[in-house]
């Protein structure tokens, strides 16, 4: 049950300090308070499409019936342009009270001072960090703060075709081994014609996280550095280029020709390894049937599977840190506020969340899906400062690897050295 339940009672008291705080804020020059009635402002931004936003503003009308003392002003664009506009606001002071985020993003922001440190927060009693699933509540602490908290939980799976696996013969299963993932893709490949066995991800950096920590490594290390090897690199993306050239994988020119689609939505490819919740907008754009299977493994037991997941964080500077905390407790805790969201943003964070939301057709899926990989869930390492441009860096070295356009030791030589200046290490 969320916390905000036992808040209630002192809204008189809150609502008067409320007053008190708008009234010197308003001699200071700023706003977010009214003094006549108590009403707070704050300021709630986002990232995604038109139908994120319909939902979100949906949640906001059931928290602001639910917490009359509190006006929710909405900002929401595109990936790329939200972060450009926060970056600018955020520089100039004037970052939103809260605002969705990414486990990505956590030590970034946080080094710069810009997150709000939620703990006192929870001390206080207005953020309640208990009924999260599968470790979530552990994933927005970096360094002893709690700079976000999960609206929503994903982990990776492979996106498959069925049909096209069964016609030779394979079924994916827990424990199934990279060797037999890729005999697989080598046989509906030879077999399919112009279906390719799976799709180019030699530069998804999150899938070779997986296979590092299948591995004992990681991607990044605990003290912010890349944790593998130049040798270690030049053998994954030699390995992806030589299935690519053997023709098991969908060559890069095609899969630049249906974007924004992805090769397996795009019916080029028998499989392709994401976010389990992108199942949803794959299967939107294409009519044949599709399916989540286990991540492969090295050694049948180690998948190295963790739960990522997008955040709400506050601003360090905002006057309302309590009515941002109250916001989100509502948001991850409320069971309408589950219903509604459904997995939009991701699996649902709470118990409460997820048990009131009854998931059909896809969404169905990717909560089997989930329940199926409990077990095998560790956790997660926070990213470290620059890993947003290591990240992006990782996908377009291997891209140009890909189209030939450099060679692979050329192309590892890079990224060493982008990635390290990134890191600052």
């Amino acid at each position: 049950m969320s916390v905000r339940r036992s808040v209630r009672g002192p809204r008189g008291l809150r609502a008067a300090g409320a007053a008190v705080a708008a009234l010197a804020l308003l001699a200071a020059g700023c706003g977010g308070g009214d003094p006549d009635g108590g009403t707070v402002t704050i300021r709630y931004s986002w990232w995604g499409a038109q139908d994120r936003a319909e939902l979100i503003r949906k949640t906001i009308a059931l928290f602001e019936k639910d917490h009359p003392h509190i006006k929710v002003k909405t900002d929401f664009a595109e990936y790329a342009d939200f972060w450009s506009k926060f970056n600018t606001q955020a520089a100039g002071g004037n970052a939103p009270d809260v605002f969705q985020n990414s486990v990505a993003f956590l030590r970034k922001y946080g080094e710069k001072n810009l997150l709000l440190d939620l703990n006192a927060q929870v001390e206080a009693g207005n953020l309640g960090m208990d009924d999260f699933r599968a470790g979530l509540d552990k994933a927005g602490e970096v360094d002893g703060r709690l700079l976000g908290v999960p609206v929503g939980g994903n982990t990776f799976a492979l996106v498959y075709n069925p049909e096209a696996f069964e016609r030779v013969g394979v079924t994916p299963a827990a424990g199934w081994t990279w060797d037999e993932f890729d005999a697989a893709v080598h046989k509906i490949s030879a077999a399919e014609g112009d279906l390719y066995g799976a799709s180019d991800n030699g530069g998804v950096m999150y899938l070779y996280d997986l296979y590092l920590r299948q591995n004992g490594k990681a991607f990044f290390t605990a003290d912010k550095k890349l944790g593998f090897t130049e040798t270690d690199l030049r053998q994954w993306w030699g390995d992806h280029y030589a299935d690519n050239k053997a023709g098991d994988l969908v060559p890069a020119k095609k899969s630049e020709q249906i974007k924004p689609k992805s090769s397996v939505s795009g019916d080029l490819s028998a499989a392709e390894f994401t976010w389990d919740n992108f199942i949803v907008r794959y299967a939107a754009e294409t009519d044949t049937e599709l399916a989540l299977a286990p991540v492969p493994t090295t050694d049948g037991t180690r998948t190295g599977q963790y739960i990522s997941s997008l955040m709400l964080s506050g601003s360090a500077r905002t006057q309302h840190p309590e009515e941002v905390a109250e916001f989100i407790d509502f948001m991850v805790h409320d069971p309408e506020v589950g219903k509604t969201m459904g997995y939009n943003r991701g699996v649902l964070p709470t118990n409460a969340q997820f048990d009131a939301y009854e998931p059909t057709g896809v969404d169905a899926q990717i909560a089997a899906y989930e329940k199926s990989v409990t077990g095998v869930i560790e956790p997660i390492t926070p990213h470290p400062a620059g890993a947003d441009v290591a990240e992006a860096a990782f996908l377009r070295i291997y891209a140009e690897v890909a189209l030939g356009k450099t060679s692979v030791d050329d192309a590892v030589t890079q990224f060493f050295s982008e990635a390290k200046t990134a890191l600052g290490s």
